[in-house]
């Protein structure tokens, strides 16, 4: 027997034909993208359901609460994996907010396109294709969310759109994918050494967390007015790894202070921010004993989603940053 797997569409530029004004927007529906894909009924018995048809900035917490529900459906009754598609702005952030909140053996896969319908080499049938023999293999069991473009296989955590335009945009800096697909089957590299188990699910509330990057001649003057807005946290995307101003340090103490959660991450784009490196005002031993929390290897988009459902969760400060640092280093 095949093995069953369910396609779940959410949207994006894989959903999207062109207008009059050669520019593209969503239209196509889940059964629309499965119609191209070449050599599906011999590799698997699909089932689809449309969720939203949305460009994925548009995206909200309601909109990925209602996919991870219907994975778990879909799971419950008998699929080996679940497939999302998803736009490429804000797929990385989609799926380590649905890897954070998996509790299941069976994998959901997220992937998209880079390029159109209607383009010329339009890639999502192919990633498509990919990404349903991703969900379907035994060998990614128990791996949590993955995302399949470009016939590579990253893990939610680690995964960065690295590129706006490039249909190799999708990388694991730092890290490298997990595997690849060739010749239509996966070939993995290697698993994750550690494995994390779920968090609870949050409510869909909007994510009251700003992300600020700290740019050179910086001053934190910006903190000021973010406190204002009463958020749940912040992060800060600090240079090298985890360095502020001397003057946005004494602001981001004073938030501290003031009783706001403020965690860091390097800016670079690749790469952990460190304890114990460096010690001038405004490094990161400095900024961690003002009682900032380092993000580790986690991107400022990603810090972002933990932290908020780490804070949903009414986890205390010493909880969060315990989850913060194991999930992060």
């Amino acid at each position: 027997m095949k093995p069953l797997v369910s396609v779940g569409a959410l949207g994006g530029t894989i959903a999207m034909t062109t207008t009059e004004t050669g520019a593209v927007t969503p239209a196509l529906d889940a059964e629309d993208l499965l119609a191209p894909v070449p050599g599906l009924d011999a590799l698997a018995e699909v089932t689809s359901r449309s969720l939203a048809n949305l460009p994925s900035p548009s995206i909200l917490p309601s909109h990925i609460l209602a996919a991870l529900d219907y994975a778990k459906e879909m799971v419950d009754g008998g699929a080996a994996g679940v497939v999302l598609t998803h736009g490429t702005d804000t797929l990385e952030e989609t799926a380590y907010f649905l890897d954070l909140l998996w509790d299941r053996e069976e994998p959901i896969v997220l992937t998209g396109a880079m390029r159109g319908a209607n383009l010329p080499g339009a890639d999502g049938p192919a990633n498509l294709l990919a990404a349903i023999a991703t969900a379907i293999d035994p060998a990614v069991r128990g791996m949590g969310t993955l995302v399949v473009l470009d016939d590579t296989i990253h893990l939610a955590r680690l995964v960065s759109k690295t590129h706006s335009t490039a249909v190799s945009a999708f990388q694991s800096p730092g890290w490298g994918p997990i595997g690849r697909i060739v010749e239509g089957r996966v070939r993995l590299m290697y698993k994750p050494a550690t494995t994390f188990p779920a968090l609870p699910v949050p409510g869909p509330h909007e994510i009251q967390i700003p992300v600020i990057q700290s740019p050179l001649g910086d001053e934190g003057r910006w903190a000021y007015g973010l406190a204002l807005t009463n958020p749940h946290a912040l992060v800060i995307e600090a240079s090298g790894v985890g360095h502020l101003s001397m003057r946005t340090a004494d602001a981001c103490e004073q938030l501290v202070t003031d009783g706001l959660l403020v965690a860091m991450v390097t800016r670079t784009g690749s790469g952990s921010t460190t304890e114990h490196s460096y010690a001038y005002p405004g490094s990161e031993e400095d900024l961690i004993a003002r009682g900032i929390i380092p993000g580790g290897f986690l991107t400022g988009r990603k810090l972002r989603i933990l932290l908020h459902i780490l804070t949903s969760a009414g986890m205390d400060r010493e909880e969060i940053i315990s989850e913060v640092h194991r999930r992060g280093q």
